[in-house]
């Protein structure tokens, strides 16, 4: 047990990370952040959740869930102002509670973005393949259009979609960084005209009942709409992939907390905006869609403008990759680096400056997922992952404000010990909310965490080797 709570040294990580490139500014972040947030999550969950959980209210679920993500991701700024370095919670938590609390973190970390990755390029040929493939008149079989567990063979535009985006990744920083800063800005302006058009022809016929009564489940009746907001964290985890970047961050004592906080508080009011638009057009029963934007857009014959909203949704998803793909190929770097995955996992190429065979790995595994698991299975085992590192980072701004060996004249969260604690106790409620499939995958998955750390890890530690000798 002594060797499970062995804490990391943030000189060490410091030390190691410097290979890594500084060239991110509070705007790439920005950029970086709205691209991981403004995807699937606004394109497709909308629909989803509103038909099967919240109605109308989804909206709610989304100031809800992006409220606690906010209060989190200070959490997060706090963190990565006082330790820059690779990793985020996975380091973070290493240096904190100790290596093995870390490795648990980092492990379902590497679900969360793996699975993110794999949903994020579902969605994207589910727009793709109805709504411009369809508009040529090109239909896939549905061999080539689905997985297995839909009737298909292999989703082909999504594994194609991963390679694109690991190719991109690839060739350094520098060209992700000008890719994403464009593609946001068409994105969002996109967003903000269907928003716009859309409110002409809301009919608020659709908004009654707007928490409808086969979704008042216990607690407080409330359930449904806390599934909802539990299961729609999927859309703001973008921002654990900012503090993933803090030590490619030219100055991440100031930048990082700009970058999260500008980004949950930009995609909290185009989400919710977007949500009421969307339940106002359509009425929520209609909407269990993979394309529901673009289908509301047909509903009322705005034909140029479901183009439109197409192209924003192709963008949007392609950013969104972007991001969470480098977040995860970082975090599993981060893994090698400190020998709990092979070693060849932390080196960096010469020549880009990047985790090449982390990038590599996290192809594989992540166009494997998109091939074959429909998106709706996938989104829904992302979260639990996701809210145990909000729960362990939030509780943890306590412990690092004790430790007087790590400075900190950054950012620091407000309201201090109240709102980490707030946010934490926040987070561990929509754990407990999570459908029960993603509770018992989580659990399953980190047991076999716990069994590759135990068999392979501590052997292979740097940390415990270093101790050793």
């Amino acid at each position: 047990m002594g060797d499970f709570f062995k804490k990391q040294s943030v000189a060490n990580f410091l030390e190691v990370d410097s290979r890594l490139t500084k060239s991110l500014t509070a705007k790439d972040l920005l950029a970086l952040g709205i691209g991981a947030i403004i995807g699937t999550g606004i394109f497709i969950l909308p629909g989803h959740e509103a038909a099967m959980h919240a109605g109308p209210a989804v909206a709610i679920a989304f100031l809800m869930s992006g409220i606690v993500a906010g209060t989190v991701g200070m959490a997060y700024a706090e963190f990565s102002s006082a330790m820059p370095v690779a990793g985020s919670a996975y380091s973070f938590g290493s240096v904190i509670y100790g290596e093995g609390i870390g490795w648990i973190l980092g492990w379902s970390l590497i679900l969360e973005y793996f699975l993110s990755v794999s949903a994020q390029s579902v969605g994207f040929a589910s727009y793709f393949n109805n709504n411009i493939l369809g508009a040529f008149g090109i239909h896939l079989p549905k061999f080539l259009s689905a997985g297995p567990m839909e009737g298909g063979g292999i989703n082909l535009t999504a594994v194609l979609i991963v390679f694109v985006i690991a190719y991109v990744i690839a060739h350094g920083t520098s060209l992700s960084k000008r890719v994403e800063n464009v593609a946001v800005i068409i994105k969002v302006t996109i967003i903000v005209l269907f928003i716009i058009v859309g409110a002409f022809y809301v009919n608020t016929k659709n908004y009654v009942p707007f928490y409808p009564a086969e979704f008042h489940s216990s607690p407080f009746g409330l359930g449904g709409l806390s599934t909802s907001a539990a299961t729609v964290f999927f859309a703001f985890i973008g921002f654990d992939a900012l503090a993933s970047n803090s030590a490619e961050t030219i100055n991440p004592k100031k930048d990082v907390a700009k970058g999260i906080l500008g980004t949950v508080f930009i995609a909290i009011v185009l989400y919710v905006a977007f949500s009421l638009v969307l339940t106002g057009v359509v009425n929520y029963k209609d909407l269990n869609v993979d394309d529901p934007a673009a289908y509301a857009l047909k509903v009322i014959h705005l034909n140029f403008w479901n183009k439109l909203i197409t192209l924003g949704a192709l963008v949007g998803i392609f950013t969104a990759l972007l991001t969470l793909f480098f977040g995860g190929s970082r975090l599993v770097y981060a893994l090698g680096r400190d020998g709990l995955l092979p070693k060849k996992m932390g080196e960096v190429d010469a020549k880009y400056s990047v985790p090449k065979n982390a990038i590599y790995m996290a192809t594989v595994v992540q166009a494997f997922f998109a091939g074959l698991v429909p998106l709706t299975e996938l989104t829904s085992l992302i979260n639990a992952g996701t809210l145990l590192a909000f729960i362990f980072i939030s509780f943890g701004i306590i412990p690092l404000r004790r430790r007087k060996d790590i400075p900190n004249d950054g950012y620091k969260m407000p309201w201090y010990p109240v709102l980490p604690v707030l946010a934490g106790l926040a987070s561990l409620y929509f754990l407990l909310m999570l459908p029960k499939l993603s509770k018992i995958t989580v659990v399953i998955w980190l047991v076999i965490g716990a069994i590759v750390y135990l068999v392979y890890g501590l052997k292979h530690s740097k940390l415990q080797n270093e101790s050793k000798n």
